[in-house]
């Protein structure tokens, strides 16, 4: 009996390994991130995209990340990181979403 249920406890734990791996970093808080910081984007470089700066959320405050070049990708939008606000009867929640590629046929189709 003990065998069956070590052989069962294994392979729930090999299932669920893959599940493990789709971690999810958006996360939201409470706190409105302050206005972004006006910056000056560079001059176009070819091959890259211009992800601008954003607000991090890091311990208990926002700190402010500078835009950066990144490599482009053929067929894929960077879609920048960013927050959104939500409201309930409890108040303001900020959600972030990190920034990410999307298909560029996905990305015009619904935006």
């Amino acid at each position: 009996m003990l065998k069956h249920w070590i052989a069962a406890l294994f392979a729930a734990a090999v299932m669920s390994a893959p599940a493990l791996a789709q971690v999810n970093l958006s996360f939201g808080i409470e706190i409105a991130p302050p206005a972004p910081r006006v910056e000056v984007v560079p001059a176009p470089r070819p091959g890259y995209v211009w992800a601008p700066g954003f607000w991090a959320w890091e311990g208990n405050r926002h700190v402010w990340r500078e835009g950066r070049w990144i490599a482009a990708r053929r067929g894929k939008v960077w879609v920048p990181d960013r927050w959104h606000e939500y409201r309930s009867e409890r108040g303001a929640h900020y959600d972030f979403e990190p920034g990410h590629w999307e298909d560029e046929h996905h990305h015009n189709y619904h935006r």
